[in-house]
């Protein structure tokens, strides 16, 4: 009889350094998921304000509302809850269904609205909002003014979601108010869900408090900081262990379980040696991995990764995995095996918006379906919403994965200076050919009769060696002087090149 190898999952909370917070989960020493939050990026993700709509945009159907933030937010007609939507839609937890209504008939220019924000600004775009408050609590989600009483579709045992929907129903929501029970109520008492729905009520209330009492635009509610609110929304009986690294941020996160789950107390852990968190359990390289373009899978095969604004493409390859001699076998071993990895990536690096897998072709219908099958059921741990096509008759899969914040990768990283983006640098050679034509075309200017280059080592080196007789020739063809320079400081494909008249003044070419 085969024996199953329990999975151990950790919790890293390495909040040591002020200016950075960063929570890993481990499953097996293996790194699945990476949040992090920094001071100077503040997250307002699940944030209520009280905006004013400054504008309204009919071809978009949409407003731009000041929220008192740099950007304006941008609101949907769609994402706009109208008073007359309070029937009961359903015991399901997705989204509110599309309304029709056009965004003339329930906004007006000035209008004060409370407002949530469903997405991060990305890029030069504000914030996504949304009318649809929804506020989380540890088991529960509240909603208000909308009248939906209902269990997570992740929890998918029939019996357990009749006996959660009979606990929420005893507890007498207002008539006003909508519930869901979050995938973490699954197997919890009645008394532990009224707790949560009494924090939330009183939250909501306070909420509603605090709106008719400051003026637009102005912050609300505010979400809890990365460590309460990953502890909240992600930690379950699976987790054997949070070690946390900074004592005040131990201290605090102890008081949070004591109140909301005092029976994971015990798992809490207060690591205090001298080696850094991240280091002993081997993560820092794995984060430094996370940029990287090219994969490597087990047998030599490898995926590679290439990220853009709005998409994102992955390339599975073989390469020296060759399995068995059959084609179609080897095809297959390789998809599965990345299969699984693809959906780690995705996860690790949150990457959002479309993406578009092109697997090894395989001939097989049953090998097919089972890569779908692995790649759905990878996809079903996701807390981002999903949705995916069956493959192609070209072998690619095409998924949409809900965009919440920027990716990891835009957190990590910045645009290359050199490259601008591209992974590509001008050669040496590229770089001094379009300095002589530069050059070339200011000497025939007659006010121009000295030529100063100004470069870093390599250019330089070929310009006075590869170029240094073409360079003389020049010169004397049309009695003027070009003289070069090295600076050490300048950046690689950084070239200065300045034009003097004869009595030595700079001349604009």
């Amino acid at each position: 009889m085969e024996k199953t190898t329990k999975t151990k999952t950790r919790m890293l909370i390495n909040a040591i350094e002020p200016e950075e917070c960063r929570i890993a989960i481990l499953e097996n020493n293996i790194l699945e998921e990476l949040y992090i939050e920094r001071s100077s990026r503040e997250q307002i993700a699940g944030n209520i304000y009280k905006g004013r709509v400054v504008n309204i945009e009919p071809n978009l159907e949409a407003a731009f509302v000041d929220i008192g933030l740099k950007k304006n937010g941008f609101l949907h007609a769609s994402d706009v809850l109208v008073p007359s939507e309070g029937k009961n839609q359903g015991e399901e937890a997705d989204p509110p269904p599309v309304r029709h209504h056009r965004i003339r008939d329930v906004l007006q220019q000035g209008k004060e609205i409370l407002v949530q924000v469903t997405k991060e600004s990305l890029g030069t775009k504000g914030p996504s909002l949304t009318t649809y408050i929804s506020l989380p609590g540890r088991y529960l989600v509240l909603m208000p003014e909308v009248k939906r009483y209902g269990v997570s579709k992740k929890i998918t045992e029939e019996e357990e979601r009749q006996r959660l929907k009979k606990i929420l129903e005893s507890l007498n929501p207002p008539k006003n108010i909508g519930f869901i029970v979050r995938t973490a109520g699954v197997q919890q008492t009645k008394r532990e869900l009224q707790k949560d729905f009494h924090y939330l009520l009183k939250l909501w209330k306070n909420i509603c408090k605090k709106s008719k009492e400051i003026d637009a635009p102005g912050v609300i509610y505010q979400e809890s900081d990365l460590v309460i609110r990953v502890i909240r929304d992600i930690f379950s009986q699976d987790i054997n262990e949070i070690i946390v690294d900074s004592e005040s941020v131990f201290k605090r996160t102890r008081e949070f379980l004591r109140i909301i789950m005092p029976k994971y107390e015990k798992q809490l852990k207060f690591y205090n040696k001298e080696k850094p968190l991240f280091h002993n359990f081997g993560i820092e390289n794995a984060i430094e991995e996370i940029n990287s373009r090219k994969i490597p899978l087990l047998h030599g095969g490898s995926i590679v990764l290439e990220q853009t604004e709005a998409l994102v493409a992955i390339d599975v390859n073989s390469g020296k995995y060759k399995g068995k001699c059959d084609p179609e076998e080897t095809a297959f071993r390789t998809n599965m095996i990345a299969a699984k990895e693809i959906a780690r990536q995705i996860r690790l690096r949150d990457l959002g918006g479309v993406i578009v897998i092109d697997f090894i072709d395989m001939r097989n219908e049953k090998h097919i379906q089972a890569v779908e099958k692995a790649i759905a059921d990878s996809l079903k741990r996701h807390r981002a919403r999903t949705k995916m096509l069956k493959m192609s008759k070209f072998g690619t899969i095409e998924i949409t994965r809900q965009r919440i914040r920027p990716s990891l990768r835009d957190v990590l990283f910045e645009e290359c200076k050199f490259c601008c983006g591209t992974g590509y640098a001008k050669t040496v050679e590229s770089l001094c050919l379009n300095i002589m034509r530069d050059v070339k075309f200011a000497l025939h200017l007659p006010q121009v009769v000295r030529i100063e280059i100004t470069s870093n080592n390599d250019v330089v080196d070929y310009l006075q060696n590869q170029k240094r007789k073409q360079m003389a020739e020049i010169e004397d063809a049309y009695n003027k002087k070009i003289v070069i320079f090295t600076d050490t400081a300048n950046e690689y494909g950084k070239i200065d090149i300045r034009y003097f008249d004869n009595k030595g003044e700079p001349v604009t070419v």
